[in-house]
Parts: structure tokens; C-alpha cells; sequence
């Protein structure tokens, strides 16, 4: 049997499952007049139901997103990432190059802490390797369904189109920092396996405990996480464009190059404040003492823009669109 037909077959039982609960829900509101007063506390208000029915999609979109070998092998990737920066710093250490004063930020301080290997693993991944899985994931939420052929199923449950799209955006935030999670996870494993550890000297050279240092590292991992919420966005208005996957998964990836691109070349300072990835590395600033939040909020609020206005325009499409497969 083919993946189509499986999720097909798995979104026909949900919706079945949900319009006989429609139904009861009718036939509980026509049998009300009768039995009001008697046991109110056994018959849940539609307004509860839905809650719960939207939570129930919820984890549904989660459970198949974090079961599609797809997302185990992006995963994968992210997490070869930092294991493959810490071994090659060891390497140059026990060759005795030492650091040099070169490479990306952080990693010249990880021989010295190994809770540097968290900082050096996100810089290096957040350009390249996790905003093109985000794209991935994001392109493929409602295109893929449609490809497959089960989006039709999904919208015969009594969820609506608003709620099915918030379903899919939350599943894909949720992928958001469960990657940034697994980067910022490997990466401290692998820097307690092969450096030592203490007190962090910070950007502005004071020194701080591994205590706190720790404590920043887990919310630099969510303010990554937090980074991605614009292109995650966008990937799922521009799924919404298209039937197939795979090219909703491919224009993702090739606006995200693009913008990156454009924020590199000096005669557009002007327009780069405005570009989803300009801001993203600011976490650095995490490592300061104290914390200089400027660019930090910036960046979160110029993904909270990119939310609002592609998010309306993903909502605007899904709800008005002619769903064929």
C-alpha cells in the first residue's frame, strides 16, 4: 500500500470518527430542551468540544510530522552538525594548530569550554542547514496533502479551514525548536565528551557561571527557534499556492537562498533591515554581560511581522481555495 493511501486512509477514519461526533453533538443540542436542568455536567459545551477536537488535530499534525522518515533524516543532518565541529576542532587541538583567532564565532573559545560547542553549532547551522529543513517542512504542510490526495479528507472532519491551517503552522513551529533543541542538545553532549568545562568568559570579557551559561545556551536554542517563525510562515503561505510538495519544498528553499543573498550585497543596506534572516544571528548577544537586547528584539519583531502578514495571506488563500485533491 502506498504512502497516499495510507494517509488517506488514516484521514478517512478521522473524519469519520469526527462527523459521527458532529452528529452527537446535533443530536445532544436536539435532545437538550428536554434534559436541561437534569445533568448538565455530562453533556460538554460546543465550545469545549472544539477545544479539545483542536488540541486532538494538534497532536495528530505533530505525530505524523515526527513520523515521516523525512523529518527523522533532517533531524539526523542537525545533528551530525555539531558532532562533526567538535571533533574537527579536537583534531586541530591535538595536532597542535590551536585555535588561531579564525573560524565562526564561538568556536576559537571551545578547547577552552566545551559549552561553547551550543553557540558555535547553532551560528553554523541557522544560515544554511535549519531554516532549509524549516522550508522543507513548511512547504510540504498543505501542498503535501494535496499531492497525497487527503487534504480533501482532512476538511470533511468538522474542523475548518482556519483551524486545519493553525494546526499545520503550530506543528510546524513546534519542528522549529525541536530542531534547534537537538542542535543545542548534541552540540552540549558532544562538548562535555571532548573539552572541559567552567566558568564562560563572555563577549565583553567578564566571566559568568556554567550555571548561567547553560541557562543562556537553552534560551539562545529557543530564540533560534523563534528566528524561524517568518520563514516558516512563508513556506506555508507559498504552500497554499500549489498541489505538489515538492515544488512548494523547492520555492521555500529558493526564496530563503534568495533573501539571503540580497542581505549580502552592500547597495541594498537600505531594503536588508526588512529581511527575515538579517537579524538572526543577534543571539550572539546572549554572551554579552549584560545582555544587549536590541537586536534581539528587533529580530523578533520583524519575524512577528513576517508572521502576521503571511500568515494572513496563507489564511486568506486556504479559506477562499478549490480544494480538488
Amino acid at each position: 500500500m502506498s504512502r497516499g493511501e495510507v494517509k488517506a486512509g488514516a484521514a478517512a477514519d478521522v473524519a469519520g470518527t469526527t462527523k459521527a461526533e458532529g452528529e452527537a453533538e446535533v443530536a445532544n443540542e436536539a435532545e437538550a430542551p428536554e434534559t436541561a436542568g437534569t445533568s448538565p455536567d455530562h453533556a460538554p459545551e460546543p465550545r469545549e468540544r472544539r477545544l479539545w477536537w483542536t488540541l486532538g488535530l494538534f497532536r495528530s499534525e505533530v505525530t505524523t510530522t515526527f513520523r515521516r522518515w523525512r523529518t527523522l533524516a533532517l533531524l539526523g543532518v542537525l545533528a551530525a552538525v555539531p558532532v562533526l565541529i567538535g571533533i574537527a576542532v579536537k583534531i586541530e587541538t591535538n595536532d597542535g594548530g590551536g585555535s588561531g583567532g579564525a573560524g565562526p564565532a564561538f568556536v576559537t573559545q571551545i578547547t577552552n569550554n566545551g559549552l561553547f560547542l551550543v553557540f558555535a553549532a547553532l551560528a553554523a547551522t541557522l544560515p544554511v542547514f535549519l531554516p532549509m529543513a524549516v522550508g522543507v517542512i513548511a512547504g510540504d504542510a498543505i501542498a503535501g496533502e494535496a499531492n497525497d490526495g487527503t487534504l480533501r479528507y482532512l476538511l470533511v472532519a468538522p474542523a475548518g479551514r482556519t483551524r486545519l491551517l493553525l494546526a499545520k503552522y503550530a506543528s510546524t513551529l513546534t519542528f522549529c525548536l525541536v530542531a534547534a533543541l537537538v542542535v543545542a542538545a548534541m552540540a552540549l553532549a558532544v562538548g562535555v565528551l571532548l573539552f572541559p568545562l567552567g566558568e564562560i568568559t563572555t563577549i565583553s570579557g567578564t566571566r559568568i557561571s556554567f550555571g548561567e551559561g547553560l541557562v543562556r545556551a537553552l534560551l539562545t536554542a529557543v530564540i533560534v527557534a523563534a528566528s524561524l517563525t517568518g520563514l516558516a510562515a512563508l513556506g506555508l503561505f507559498v504552500s497554499t499556492l500549489t498541489n505538489s510538495g515538492i515544488a512548494a519544498m523547492a520555492a521555500t528553499v529558493g526564496l530563503l537562498i534568495t533573501v539571503q543573498i540580497l542581505d549580502t550585497i552592500p547597495q541594498l543596506h537600505a531594503i536588508q533591515p526588512y529581511l527575515f534572516p538579517h537579524y538572526w544571528l543577534s543571539f550572539a548577544d546572549l554572551m554579552r554581560e549584560p545582555v544587549y537586547w536590541d537586536e534581539v528584539v528587533k529580530n523578533l519583531g520583524l519575524q512577528g511581522l513576517y508572521v502576521a502578514v503571511f500568515g494572513s495571506a496563507a489564511w486568506a488563500r486556504f479559506t477562499t481555495k478549490d480544494i480538488t485533491a
